[in-house]
């Protein structure tokens, strides 16, 4: 089935430095697109996946695991590592448990994450009751579209497939094994109001990975969705300043690329 409009995938041919987008659970490419053209504006080759079961109808997402969606983003990490000179990876909710588990496999080969309200535990008591409950309730209401801004909207499923929830519950248990095995920079931001992801969220990837050079970053007047948000301008400034701090001048420079924002920050 086509992804419904907005859903498509984003990919942009730019410089030597390239920057993966990686979105979250039951959303879609349309909640980083305007962050990943804001890269792709500054000169950078940028690529944003579909995850596999999501932007078309929520049934769809019933027959796919978290190793599906770990697939493609392994599969768009590796197409930008084999034309570029360093990849970074940016990721929101679900997509920072993916971009993780990236970094602890991948070592050195990918230069630093940026995560906004990264997914890596259960809020909910009741998530112990998946392994069963899954097959007998094929889904309960969404959670997309938590955002504060007046007329923004996430293009998400409005039901959560209970068969990929539970596979969401394995993908947490395997990344929080790996969080000591990160080790790339790492510049975090999180909502304090999320009404989907909690802080202790956040809290945990601080405390358990083995970066040294982590910033954190508050996203004050946002929710979960926060590339979408009021504080969008914050996550694309920071981001950019990051990547360009650990990017040498010597393969910017190589290539010819302009790698400065200004221009398309607003």
């Amino acid at each position: 089935m086509p992804p419904m409009p907005g859903a498509e995938p984003f990919h942009r041919e730019g410089g030597p430095v390239g920057v993966l987008f990686v979105h979250g659970f039951t959303g879609s490419p349309q909640s980083m697109r305007p962050w990943a053209e804001e890269f792709a504006a500054a000169g950078y080759t940028v690529s944003l996946p579909l995850l596999p079961g999501h932007g078309t109808r929520w049934q769809d997402m019933q027959v796919t695991r978290w190793e599906d969606w770990y697939a493609e983003v392994d599969r768009a990490f590796r197409e930008l590592a084999a034309t570029c000179e360093r990849v970074f990876v940016c990721a929101l909710s679900m997509g920072g448990a993916l971009a993780l588990r990236l970094a602890a496999r991948h070592g050195s080969a990918l230069a630093g994450l940026v995560l906004v309200n990264p997914s890596v535990r259960s809020d909910n008591p009741a998530s112990v009751l998946l392994p069963v409950i899954r097959h007998l309730v094929p889904s309960l209401p969404g959670v997309a579209n938590d955002i504060a801004k007046p007329g923004a909207h996430e293009l998400g499923y409005d039901r959560t497939p209970l068969h990929a929830a539970w596979s969401l519950a394995r993908l947490w248990r395997t990344v929080q094994a790996e969080l000591p095995d990160v080790r790339q920079p790492v510049l975090l931001l999180h909502s304090p109001q999320d009404h989907v992801v909690s802080p202790a969220n956040s809290e945990l990837v601080l405390a358990r990975i083995s970066s040294t050079d982590v910033t954190e970053l508050l996203c004050e007047r946002s929710y979960h969705v926060a590339t979408l948000d009021h504080d969008a301008g914050l996550i694309v400034e920071s981001s950019l300043d990051f990547v360009r701090r650990l990017t040498p001048a010597a393969v910017v420079e190589a290539r010819g690329v302009d790698v400065s924002a200004e221009d398309h920050l607003g």
